[in-house]
């Protein structure tokens, strides 16, 4: 993975976020993914949002670094990850054919696809869909994937707040939030945490 140079305005901007935000108390690499997810909302009320097992987060960050699969749920989370190749679940060939055969969601299905590509070892980062998740935790209970960690931050009123409550129960690697907040930007900014931690850290981005 390529160096990152941080420049100046984010660096300022990460000095006025912390004069805002206590994160001292989280471990490192939630506190990387929280201050993250803050620093891309400019909102300080995410730091009371977000759940983090951290050596779920360990797990994940090596499963990165070795090359194993990410896999998203939409191209928004994908294109927020420039320093990775995502897989999109929506962009599985086949995916509406399974989705009318099975009377499921295109996101539902796009996981399901997915999951026989990888069903082993992957990071998987569903920012849109509750029923993306809830096909995840589906499967992983039947034994049909093992995922080396879920970020799972699906956004909305119906479903969203179930689906990360059931993958907090799940005992699954995972990365959730609270309420019906969530969102591509949301994942995106996981993944991109966790990528550039010791970096971040290096060049002052992490205390």
């Amino acid at each position: 993975m390529n160096r990152r140079e941080r420049h100046p305005i984010e660096i300022e901007s990460y000095r006025i976020m912390r004069a805002r935000a206590d994160f001292a108390h989280f471990p490192p690499l939630t506190r990387a993914a929280v201050e993250r997810v803050v620093h891309t909302t400019a909102d300080p009320s995410w730091a009371g949002e977000v759940l983090a097992d951290e050596a779920a987060l360990r797990a994940g960050r090596q499963a990165l670094l070795s090359g194993a699969g990410l896999i998203t749920d939409v191209r928004m989370v994908a294109a927020g990850v420039t320093a990775r190749d995502s897989r999109i679940g929506l962009e599985c060939a086949g995916i509406s054919d399974l989705a009318a055969r099975e009377g499921m969601t295109r996101s539902a299905a796009g996981i399901r696809l997915a999951a026989e590509e990888f069903p082993d070892g992957a990071v998987w980062a569903i920012g849109n869909a509750p029923t993306a998740l809830e096909e995840l935790l589906r499967l992983a209970a039947a034994g049909a994937m093992r995922p080396a960690l879920v970020i799972g931050v699906p956004v909305g009123f119906v479903g969203a707040v179930e689906s990360k409550a059931a993958l907090r129960r799940s005992g699954l690697p995972a990365l959730s939030t609270l309420t019906e907040r969530g969102g591509a930007a949301i994942a995106a900014a996981v993944v991109n945490a966790l990528l550039y931690f010791e970096h971040d850290q290096e060049s002052g981005g992490i205390r």
